[in-house]
């Protein structure tokens, strides 16, 4: 078998965690995640040193209250996969 050498572009990895695509599909997880949560979730695109993110978080006084007694946006997390 022969030998490989792969060389990584660490500034094409930098531009790729920060590009359009890549940060779509980083909101597109976390709004499935927050529609499985239910009402009263809501995710928005956030910013990061290494790259694309999102966040989910409670809305309401009733959201918080079923995380903390159920865990729904916990339980929800598979949404995103």
């Amino acid at each position: 078998m022969a030998k490989m050498t792969v060389k990584l572009s660490l500034k094409g990895i930098r531009e790729l965690k920060y590009s359009p695509p890549v940060k779509a599909e980083v909101i597109r997880r976390a709004k499935r995640i927050a529609e499985a949560a239910g009402p009263g979730f809501a995710a928005v695109l956030g910013k990061s040193r290494v790259g694309a993110r999102a966040l989910v978080w409670t809305t309401d006084d009733e959201s918080r209250k079923a995380e903390a007694r159920d865990k729904v946006l916990t339980r929800a997390l598979d949404a995103g996969r």
